[in-house]
C-alpha cells in the first residue's frame, strides 16, 4: 500500500474518533497490549513522559518536547488529533513520521490488524511507539488520547506523569462530575512514578493526592509552586504560544521539566527558555491562538469545549479591532449551549456559523439557533471562511475556531 491507500484502509476498517465519535472508542488495554506484543513491545523500551488532562495537554506536551530538544536530546512526540495529516501525530525532533514508513507499517501488519480489529487510535499508538524505538529517541512525550486509565497510551510506565487540568468533557465516557473525570485521568499515575498536576481544584485535589499516596508517587501541583512560578517569569518571558490560557500550560510544563532534572534528566533554565521561545518551530505545533495574517488580523484556535473556550472568549473581548468576524462551529458531543453563553455579544462581533467537516458536527443552522442572536449560517466551512475574509476590512479581525476540524479547514 502507498500512504493514501494506507490512510483509506485505516479510516475505512476502523473509523477514527475524530470522524465518528463514540463508536470508535474502545476502552481497555487488551487490544493495545496484543498489538504491542505483535510489534515487539516497544512500550517496554521507551523512556516517556505521559501527559493527560481535559485541556492544554497538547500544548504542554509540545512545550516539554521543545525544551528537551533544546537540551540536545532526540525527542519523540505523540499527540492527537491531527489537523491536516495523520503523520503529525508522530514526530521525532519536530519532523513527522515519513509517509512511506507509516504505509509500510500498515502493509506489513495488515493481516494481524484484520484479525485483531483494533481502533484507529490503538493502531496509531502502536505505530508511534514502534517508530520511536526504531529511531532511538532519548525520551518520548506522549499525550493521552481520551481519559487516562483505559487509554491505549496507558500501557506505558513513564518516568513522569503530567495531568494538566480537569474539566467537563467526554462525559459520556469519563463521568459527569469533576471527581469522576479526575479518577479516570489519575489512572495514568503509576507506582513510584512522580506526577505533576497543572491546576489544583477543590473537587479534584484529594483524588490526585489519594492516588499518589496509593502509588507511593511524589506529587506537585504546579499552580502552588510559588518559587518555580517566579523563576518561570524570569527565565521564559517569551513564548511562541500567544493565547492567554497558555500561562497555565507554561507553568505546568516548567514544573514538569524541573521535576525531570531531579529524575536524572538535567535541563537548564536557558534550554527551557529556548524551547518555549521556539516551540512551534521546533515541534510543528499549529492552531493555538495562531496568527495567520495581519491585514485583516486572522487568528485560529483549536479550543473546543467550555473549559478551553472561556479563555478564547476572554481574549476575543480584549481585541481592539473595530469589527471581529467569528467563523465558528462545534461538534455535537461538546457543551455547545454553555459555550454560546461565553462568546462575546455586541455590535463589534459578527458571527458566521458553519459545520465542521466531520460526521459529529452540528449544522450551521443548529449553531445559529443556539446562539439566538444576530448572525448567519453557512454550512460549507470554506465558504464561511471566505465570507469572513471578503467582508473584513484591513483593520478588522477574523477568528476561526470552536473545533479542531474547523481549524484544519483554514490550515489546509
Amino acid at each position: 500500500m502507498n500512504f493514501s491507500e494506507a490512510v483509506t484502509y485505516l479510516y475505512n476498517a476502523r473509523p477514527p474518533f475524530h470522524q465518528v465519535g463514540a463508536e470508535a472508542y474502545k476502552p481497555g488495554l487488551e487490544n493495545t497490549l496484543r498489538l504491542m506484543a505483535h510489534v515487539g513491545n516497544p512500550h517496554e523500551r521507551l523512556k516517556a513522559i505521559h501527559v493527560a488532562g481535559t485541556n492544554g495537554k497538547g500544548s504542554t506536551a509540545h512545550l516539554i518536547a521543545a525544551a528537551l530538544q533544546a537540551s540536545g536530546r532526540k525527542v519523540g512526540l505523540f499527540t492527537s488529533p491531527h489537523l491536516v495529516s495523520l503523520t503529525e501525530r508522530i514526530r521525532v525532533n519536530g519532523q513527522p513520521i515519513p509517509e512511506q514508513i507509516a504505509a509500510a507499517f500498515v502493509t506489513e501488519h495488515k493481516a494481524f490488524l484484520d484479525e485483531l480489529q483494533p481502533s484507529f487510535f490503538e493502531t496509531m499508538t502502536a505505530l508511534g511507539f514502534w517508530y520511536f524505538v526504531q529511531q532511538g529517541v532519548d525520551i518520548a512525550v506522549v499525550e493521552v488520547g481520551l481519559g487516562g486509565r483505559l487509554d491505549s497510551t496507558n500501557v506505558l510506565t513513564p518516568v513522569l506523569s503530567v495531568i494538566t487540568n480537569i474539566g467537563l468533557d467526554h462525559t459520556e465516557f469519563l463521568g459527569n462530575t469533576l471527581t469522576q473525570i479526575a479518577k479516570e485521568k489519575a489512572g495514568i499515575i503509576k507506582p513510584g512514578v512522580p506526577v505533576v498536576i497543572g491546576e489544583s481544584h477543590p473537587q479534584t485535589m484529594n483524588v490526585f493526592l489519594a492516588k499518589a499516596q496509593e502509588c507511593g508517587s511524589d506529587i506537585w501541583f504546579a499552580d502552588q509552586c510559588e518559587y518555580l512560578r517566579r523563576t518561570l517569569l524570569k527565565v521564559a518571558p517569551e513564548c511562541e504560544l500567544k493565547g492567554n490560557y497558555q500561562e497555565h500550560n507554561l507553568q505546568t510544563a516548567f514544573v514538569a521539566l524541573r521535576a525531570l532534572t531531579n529524575l536524572q534528566y538535567p535541563i537548564s533554565n536557558v534550554q527551557i527558555a529556548e524551547g518555549f521561545a521556539h516551540v512551534c518551530a521546533m515541534t510543528g505545533l499549529r492552531g493555538r491562538w495562531e496568527i495567520l495574517r495581519e491585514q485583516p488580523l486572522v487568528i485560529c484556535d483549536t479550543g473546543h469545549n467550555s473549559h478551553g473556550l472561556q479563555y478564547v472568549a476572554r481574549q476575543l473581548k480584549e481585541l481592539t479591532n473595530p469589527h471581529i468576524w467569528i467563523v465558528f462551529g462545534m461538534v455535537n458531543d461538546k457543551d455547545t449551549e454553555v459555550v454560546m453563553r461565553l462568546m462575546p455579544p455586541g455590535e463589534r462581533y459578527h458571527y458566521i456559523f458553519t459545520r465542521p467537516n466531520t460526521q459529529r458536527a452540528r449544522t450551521a443552522q443548529e449553531m445559529l439557533a443556539l446562539w439566538g442572536k444576530e448572525g448567519i449560517a453557512i454550512e460549507e466551512p470554506q465558504e464561511a471562511i471566505h465570507y469572513a475574509l471578503e467582508h473584513a476590512a484591513p483593520e478588522d479581525a477574523v477568528f476561526i475556531g470552536g473545533s479542531n476540524y474547523l481549524v484544519a479547514e483554514v490550515l489546509q
